[in-house]
C-alpha cells in the first residue's frame, strides 16, 4: 500500500475516533496498534514494550511531577495570594492598574508553576472578583486573567519545554534560556495594551481611589513574604540555565525548598502534601498516556515512510524555507484548536524536527517558537482549556460569551508576539548564545 493511502487511513481513523470523543492517547494508540498489525504483522507488537519502556525510563520525566509538587506546595502556602497582594499594592493606582497587576502577578507565578491551570484558577478566584468589584470591563478583566495565566506554560520552569526537549532531543537548559525574553515580551505587550486601552477609556479599568491607596511602608512590607520563594526560584532556574544541574535535579531541590518554606511558614500539612502528590500524579499520568499512544502512532508512521513523505512534500513544494516554517506554525495553530499540546507535540515534532534542521534553522529557536504558538491553543475556541478553567471559577455574572470575547484581543496580541519571534530570531536566541557560547 502506498504511503499516501497509509496517511489517509491512519490520520483519518485517528480524527474519526477523536470526533467520537475518545481521548487523544487512546485514539492514537489504538489506531497505531491496529495499523501495526495490518501493515507489519502481529509479531511487530513485541516492539511496543521496548518503545514504551524507553519513555518511562527517561530521566527528564522526573522533573514534571517534582515541579508540580513545588508549585502546589507554594500555592498552598498562600504565596500566590501574597504575590498578587504585593503587585496590587504597588500598581493598582494606575489606570488599568489592577489588570496590570494581574498580568505581572501571573508572570511571577509562571516562574514557579510551569503549568496553566494553577495560574488561571487561582487568579480567577483572586483577581477577577477584585477587578469586577472595582468596576472593570468584564472583557478586559477576563482577558487579563486568561492571557497572564497562559504565560505559565512558556516561562521556565515550563513543563511544555521539558516535553519538547525530550521529543526533539534539544537541551532543556537552552530552551529555558530561550523562553525568558519571549515570555517577558508577551507580558509587556499585554500590559501595554491594557494601559493604552484604559488611558483612552478610563471606564474600562479605573484606578483605585486615593483614599484606598497604600502607603509606602505598606508596599514595602508586602515584599518580605515573597523573598524566600523568589530566591528559591532564582536558584532552581539559574542552576538549569547555567548547566549546573539537570532539570530533574533542580526540580528535586525546588520541591525540597518548597517543603522547607511551607514548614517555616507553618502552612505544611499532610492534606496539602497529599494534594500536591495527587496533582503531580494526575498531570504526569496524562502526559505519559498521551506520549505512549502518540509514540506508537508516530513511530509506526515514520517506520512506514511517513517522515520521508512529509519531508518530500514540504521540501519539494517549491516554497521558501521561511514559508515552510510559517506553514508548520499554521498547522500547529489549527491543531491547537482541537487537541492537547502534548498530543500535538508527539504527532508533529518527530516529523517537523528533522525538516527544521535540514533547512538550517536553530532547533532551539523553532522549539521556543512552537511553545509561543502553543499558548494560543489554551485560548483558541472551541476547546481552549483556559476558557473553561476560568468559567469554572468565575462569578455568576460572567458568562461564557464574556470570557470568549475577553480572550479575542489577547489572541491577536499572542499572534503579534509569535510574529515578532519569527521575524527577529534573536528575541529567542540572544540569551542561549550568551550562556552557551
Amino acid at each position: 500500500m502506498s504511503i499516501e493511502w497509509i496517511t489517509i487511513i491512519m490520520f483519518g481513523s485517528m480524527i474519526f475516533l477523536m470526533l467520537l470523543g475518545l481521548p487523544v492517547a487512546f485514539s492514537t494508540g489504538s489506531v497505531g496498534v491496529i495499523c501495526m498489525v495490518i501493515f507489519l504483522g502481529p509479531e511487530v507488537i513485541n516492539l511496543m514494550p521496548q518503545r514504551i519502556f524507553g519513555i518511562m525510563t527517561n530521566y527528564l520525566l522526573g522533573a514534571i511531577p517534582l515541579f508540580i509538587v513545588m508549585a502546589t506546595i507554594l500555592a498552598n502556602a498562600g504565596l500566590i495570594a501574597e504575590i498578587y497582594e504585593m503587585v496590587h499594592k504597588w500598581l493598582a493606582w494606575l489606570k488599568g492598574g489592577v489588570a496590570t497587576a494581574t498580568v505581572v502577578a501571573c508572570t511571577l507565578l509562571a516562574m514557579m508553576v510551569g503549568i496553566v491551570g494553577a495560574s488561571e484558577v487561582t487568579m480567577g478566584l483572586i483577581a477577577l472578583p477584585e477587578m469586577l468589584k472595582r468596576g472593570y470591563d468584564k472583557h478586559m478583566a477576563c482577558g487579563a486573567v486568561l492571557a497572564g495565566g497562559t504565560l505559565g506554560i512558556l516561562i521556565p520552569p515550563s513543563i511544555m519545554l521539558i516535553v519538547y526537549g525530550m521529543i526533539d532531543n534539544c537541551s532543556i537548559g537552552q530552551l529555558y534560556a530561550g523562553a525568558f525574553l519571549p515570555g517577558f515580551m508577551l507580558a509587556g505587550i499585554y500590559i501595554a495594551y491594557i494601559s493604552i486601552r484604559c488611558v483612552i477609556n478610563p471606564s474600562m479599568g479605573p484606578p483605585i481611589p486615593v483614599a484606598e491607596r497604600p502607603t509606602m511602608g505598606e508596599k514595602i512590607r508586602t515584599l518580605w513574604p515573597v523573598i524566600p520563594s523568589a530566591i528559591l526560584i532564582f536558584l532552581v532556574l539559574g542552576s538549569i540555565v547555567l548547566g549546573i544541574a539537570s532539570p530533574t535535579e533542580a526540580a528535586g531541590v525546588g520541591a525540597l525548598g518548597a517543603l522547607i518554606i511551607a514548614a517555616v511558614r507553618r502552612t505544611l500539612s499532610w492534606k496539602g502534601l497529599l494534594e500536591a502528590c495527587l496533582q503531580a500524579m494526575r498531570t504526569s499520568a496524562m502526559v505519559l498516556w498521551i506520549m505512549f499512544g502518540a509514540n506508537i502512532f508516530v513511530g509506526l508512521y515514520i517506520m512506514l515512510g511517513g517522515g520521508d513523505f512529509v519531508r518530500d512534500i514540504l521540501l519539494g513544494s517549491g516554497l521558501g524555507k521561511y514559508t515552510i516554517i510559517l506553514l508548520m506554525q499554521g498547522i500547529l495553530l489549527f491543531l491547537g484548536c482541537f487537541m492537547d499540546w502534548v498530543g500535538i507535540f508527539m504527532l508533529t515534532i518527530p516529523l517537523f524536527g528533522p525538516i527544521v534542521r535540514q533547512l538550517g534553522f536553530d532547533p532551539i529557536w523553532f522549539g521556543v517558537l512552537v511553545a509561543v504558538n502553543m499558548q494560543l491553543s489554551f485560548l483558541s475556541p472551541p476547546f481552549g482549556y483556559s476558557l473553561f478553567f476560568l468559567k469554572g471559577v468565575a462569578p455568576p455574572e460572567v458568562s461564557t460569551r464574556d470570557i470568549w470575547w475577553g480572550a479575542m484581543p489577547f489572541l491577536g496580541l499572542m499572534l503579534f508576539g509569535l510574529f515578532l519571534c519569527f521575524i527577529f530570531p534573536d528575541i529567542i536566541l540572544v540569551v542561549p548564545r550568551y550562556f552557551y557560547r
